[in-house]
């Protein structure tokens, strides 16, 4: 592949990952306003890790040339969030988007954002399993 392929290829990667941090970062906002005690408290560190990570992105993304897309005013959530339980369920399926996404990062030729990816991958399936309450064998394989 081209050095310029190389380029675009981490890019795109780099973006989706992104784009999937903004998504987490405003989920675990609505997310959080349906929890309280220790679990407002697992919403508002995740959250936060959400916030480092997609900062993390945007400094890779200008690095190599390139604008970081900017995260949405708001999200289409993929259900609706009016109690504890659905709160949870919207943070499972958070991370398991975040974890697809990251796993483009993990098939890319440069060393680091493979390690990245394979980062992120496991804090996200971490997070997942927290809130889900049980492991998955592949996860974020289950998305794509």
């Amino acid at each position: 592949m081209s050095g310029v392929g190389r380029l675009a290829r981490e890019v795109r990667a780099l973006q989706d990952a992104l784009a999937a941090e903004h998504a987490a970062t405003y989920g675990y906002g609505v997310a959080g306003a349906h929890l309280t005690g220790t679990a407002r408290a697992a919403a508002t560190a995740d959250w936060t890790a959400h916030q480092v990570a997609a900062d993390h992105l945007a400094e890779l993304l200008h690095a190599r040339g390139a604008v970081p897309g900017a995260a949405a005013v708001a999200y289409q959530l993929p259900h609706q969030v009016a109690t504890a339980a659905q709160a949870k369920a919207l943070a499972v399926t958070l991370e398991d988007q975040v974890t697809s996404a990251y796993l483009a990062l993990v098939a890319l030729p440069r060393e680091s954002l493979r390690m990245l990816g394979a980062e992120q991958v496991q804090q996200a399936a971490l997070r997942a399993a927290a809130w889900r309450g049980s492991t998955v064998a592949f996860p974020g394989l289950t998305l794509r």
